[in-house]
């Protein structure tokens, strides 16, 4: 019993705190959950107002080339030559235009006519595709990212067809050092260091990116175009840059009025960079809470030996309590026992031998109840008035039946004496003197309760009845008067059919 128990309270302590600790993880996957998709969220809003500030430095560049463009093209004048040897300056027709942008002027033959860059030299830009473009009809056109083929760095440029009397004679065009221009926006923005901005053409051609890239790069293929752009003129989405293979989330913009979409990248690892802080503390906290769920465990097991230890004491002292009480209680039986042979060794008048031995006998059965079944506080009524009853039918008569109707509660040892005295002495009046001449009859015995406190008894028999004023007050009427008196309650005999004994008394029982 002791180890059935140990286990059972080991596995309940167990099971509790493994369901705490299941808790606990359900909490801190539910707050890692959160804090991945706020991550998300921060890096999203991040890259999606450094797409704005792109946009607008992308509008802002378009509308200034236009500008410049157009100058350039009224400060020429009706007509426009063939190039030779000599490049001429234009510096006063582009000088709003910011620092590492320079601007050009190309014959129908793309040779050079004008520029504002001093190292230029006369150079055929035929195949280049800003030039083609105007030269196939385009009024204005965007190219993509070149290589300059005057200093070798990465340059876009914004051209316009130039016409006179309605027949092409050449073209007008600005360079940007895309990854100069883009330098200051990209600080500005601060998404990070692994981050980038772009610029790119409709059709998928990079135009311009920060930090620069190895070099052209068509994007039509890539996710954006696919996808994303198809179904929605801005918007995220995270994928890896085919340009560096870098994992970012990107946020991208098309450019009002332009060809361009802008782009803003921020590093997808960085931007979790928080969750990742926050998965080293739900990991440190959960190690902590493994280690304590473990000493708990450790604890309770400690405690439950401890307590079961003492149990088992408990126990085995309730068990020699038990002995001792059985012993008592059968000492008791012997002694009331060694009583009925001294009254047999006693000149009595049978009847009131019998009298006495009954009366014992009815002692006897509350002790032989208590030791039998270890009902050391509370004696079953239901067990202990057939125990007496069946004796006493036993002994004065072979034609009388009984009928139990007895409530399932319990007395306390003194009541369960007083209840088998007065049930005892009743019963034998029945016997006696309701059925003379071994007439057969019938006993109905009830013993249920009628509140919280009191119990009603009932003891009625079939017999011939009798008069209660002409009976002699004797020893059992004594009996019953005290006993009654001794449960605090009251009693009455009525005689109709038999005689009925009714006594109302207060038990306190339990159930």
């Amino acid at each position: 019993m002791v180890r059935s128990l140990t286990v059972t309270v080991s596995r309940a302590a167990t099971f509790v705190i493994a369901a705490m600790f299941a808790a606990l993880v359900v909490l801190l996957s539910l707050w890692l959950y959160e804090s991945y998709h706020a991550a998300i969220r921060r890096t999203e809003e991040r890259a999606i107002a450094a797409s704005k500030i792109v946009s607008t430095n992308a509008s802002w560049i378009n509308a200034l080339s236009a500008q410049t463009l157009q100058r350039i093209d009224d400060a020429l004048g009706p007509t426009l030559g063939i190039a030779t040897d000599e490049v001429k300056n234009i510096n006063e027709a582009v000088s709003n235009l910011p620092g590492q942008v320079q601007a050009y002027v190309v014959d129908r033959n793309g040779r050079t006519l004008l520029s504002t860059d001093p190292d230029i030299k006369p150079i055929d830009i035929r195949d280049r595709e800003y030039f083609a473009a105007v030269e196939k009809g385009a009024k204005t056109f965007v190219s993509g990212l070149l290589v300059s083929r005057l200093n070798n760095q990465q340059i876009f440029v914004f051209s316009r067809r130039l016409e006179r009397n309605g027949v092409f004679v050449g073209a007008a065009m600005v360079s940007f050092q895309g990854s100069d221009l883009l330098r200051d926006v990209w600080e500005a923005v601060s998404l990070g260091t692994n981050s980038t901005i772009s610029m790119i053409r409709k059709d998928g051609e990079l135009v311009a990116r920060y930090p620069a890239p190895d070099g052209p790069l068509n994007m039509s293929k890539y996710v954006l175009f696919t996808d994303y752009l198809l179904s929605s003129p801005n918007g995220t989405y995270e994928a890896i840059s085919p340009a560096d293979g870098e994992h970012r989330m990107v946020a991208y913009r098309v450019v009002e009025g332009t060809d361009i979409v802008a782009l803003a990248s921020a590093d997808y690892r960085v931007g979790l960079v928080p969750f990742r802080n926050d998965v080293f503390i739900a990991i440190a906290v959960m190690a902590l809470a493994a280690a304590s769920s473990l000493a708990a465990g450790g604890w309770v097991r400690h405690l439950v030996k401890r307590d079961v230890k003492k149990s088992a004491q408990l126990e085995a002292a309730l068990e020699d309590n038990r002995l001792l009480l059985r012993e008592i209680h059968h000492r008791v039986k012997n002694n009331f026992q060694a009583v009925q042979g001294v009254i047999r060794m006693q000149l009595l008048p049978p009847e009131s031998q019998k009298s006495l031995f009954d009366r014992i006998d009815a002692m006897i059965a509350v002790h032989e109840q208590i030791y039998d079944r270890d009902q050391f506080n509370a004696l079953s009524a239901r067990d202990l008035i057939p125990s007496i009853v069946d004796k006493l039918v036993s002994a004065y008569s072979d034609n009388v039946s009984v009928r139990y109707d007895i409530g399932a509660f319990d007395l306390r040892p003194e009541q369960a004496t007083a209840v088998a005295l007065l049930v005892n002495e009743v019963v034998t009046n029945s016997l006696k003197y309701a059925f003379p001449d071994g007439r057969p009859g019938k006993l109905e015995i009830a013993f249920n309760k009628v509140s919280s406190r009191r119990s009603l008894l009932t003891i009625c028999d079939n017999g011939v009845g009798f008069d209660t004023s002409t009976v002699r007050k004797g020893m059992g009427s004594r009996i019953i008067r005290g006993v009654v008196s001794q449960l605090r309650g009251s009693f009455e005999y009525k005689s109709t059919e038999g005689t009925h004994f009714i006594a109302q008394v207060e038990l306190g029982l339990t159930d």
